[in-house]
């Protein structure tokens, strides 16, 4: 291999991984606020309104609400970094297995259809 295939490799590489990447990103963004997290913010605003109807102070219920939101901020956030890596690990996998493809698909699924061909094969 000359430098110019080398280098025509490693862009293609890196482009792979900064694809994997950006679907990734995208995957786990629109995962991140699931239901779990919708019931907890749910339960944080229904803790906010008893502990107002309850005649609970400002200086009480504020400090409760923002705890409330800060966890769920949280919550959210790691969840989005657990699905960010493993969506990554998703989305590489499927792009390498793609590139290798040839134009009439993996070697492995031109085996088979040879092999069905041939009779050796029934599946």
């Amino acid at each position: 291999m000359n430098s110019s295939e080398v280098n025509k490799q490693i862009s293609q590489e890196e482009e792979i991984e900064q694809t994997a990447a950006q679907r990734a990103r995208d995957r786990a963004n629109a995962a991140r606020w699931n239901l779990d997290i919708a019931v907890f913010l749910f339960a944080v605003v229904i803790i906010v309104i008893i502990l107002s109807f309850q005649g609970i102070g400002l200086e009480i219920v504020a400090p409760v609400a923002v705890f409330g939101l800060a966890m769920v901020w949280l919550c959210g956030q790691r969840q989005g970094k657990q699905l960010y890596e493993r969506f990554y690990n998703e989305e590489l996998l499927k792009l390498e297995y793609e590139q290798m493809k040839t134009p009439e698909g993996t070697v492995e699924e031109i085996v088979q259809k040879a092999m069905r061909e041939r009779g050796h094969w029934n599946r």
